[in-house]
């Protein structure tokens, strides 16, 4: 039974900061690569944040660059997202995948099912 449960998510005014965290489980999470998504209202899925499989390699949409930090901690089958500097604009519901792809600019999301997300709200 695969599980990724995200959480972390909450209230933080612009410019503050929070920490999403997402438990893994029922998989070798230390196989995959991994990435952080997230759905504002009205609008399509997208991937913010990728790492590699050890860690070694990580990148970033465009909008979060130099603000989002991508991590993980293979020991502990965790996966965290350390957001800075947060915009109205990074409000979303937030959730993590495994991901899959011929490099790591063309991934794809693994599981079909997705976790329940975190809500990430910014506003003052």
């Amino acid at each position: 039974q695969v599980q990724l449960v995200e959480s972390g998510g909450g209230l933080a005014q612009p410019g503050q900061s929070l920490r999403l965290s997402c438990s893994i489980s029922g998989f070798d999470f230390s196989s995959s690569a991994m990435s952080w998504y997230r759905q504002a209202p009205g609008k399509e899925r997208e991937l913010v944040a990728f790492i590699s499989m050890h860690g070694g390699r990580t990148r970033y949409a465009d909008s979060v660059k130099g603000r989002f930090t991508i991590s993980r901690d293979n020991s502990k089958n965790t996966l965290s997202l350390q957001m800075n500097s947060l915009e109205s604009e990074d409000t979303a519901v937030y959730y993590c995948n495994a991901v899959f792809g011929p490099d790591d600019r063309n991934v794809r999301p693994y599981f079909k099912s997705w976790g329940p997300g975190t809500q990430v709200t910014v506003s003052s």
